[in-house]
């Protein structure tokens, strides 16, 4: 499958469509959350892992938020909503510098993730265009 990653082009702010359902239904929460924690694994040694807490206890309370969140936003149950309000994702970045460069490298880190999984291509490739998108919304620096 091919990754397209495009362009981050500054103060844009482009229409995100949600990933099809399917990827939960086929997934279900604990593929989610292995996923998840696997790109947080991926990333915790990568150039921009200072992004990501340090303290094991702190990065799995990170790994669970962004898994609830992902499970949401793949048709699963409002565990986010439920337990931190609205995503505001991007308010809620604003304390970390989010480069375009440190968009692509968290990109990235989702490849071999995606790669792994046993889904139908149109299904990953649904899941890839919405991070895409939504990753230039975290863009801050």
């Amino acid at each position: 499958m091919d990754y397209i990653t495009t362009n981050y082009i500054p103060g844009i702010r482009p229409q995100v469509t949600l990933p099809t359902h399917e990827m939960f239904l086929l997934l279900q929460e604990d593929g989610i959350r292995k996923m998840v924690s696997d790109h947080y694994n991926l990333l915790v040694e990568s150039e921009i892992k200072d992004l990501f807490p340090k303290n094991p206890i702190s990065l799995e309370k990170a790994k669970e938020h962004s898994a609830d969140f992902f499970i949401q936003i793949c048709g699963g149950p409002m565990y986010f909503n439920n337990n931190r309000g609205k995503p505001q994702l991007n308010r809620r970045h604003q304390p970390f510098k989010i480069t375009a460069e440190a968009r692509e490298v968290w990109l990235n880190c989702y490849k071999p993730v995606l790669e792994k999984l046993d889904l139908p291509e149109n299904v990953i490739q649904s899941f890839w265009n919405y991070l895409d998108v939504f990753s230039k919304w975290m863009v801050n620096s």
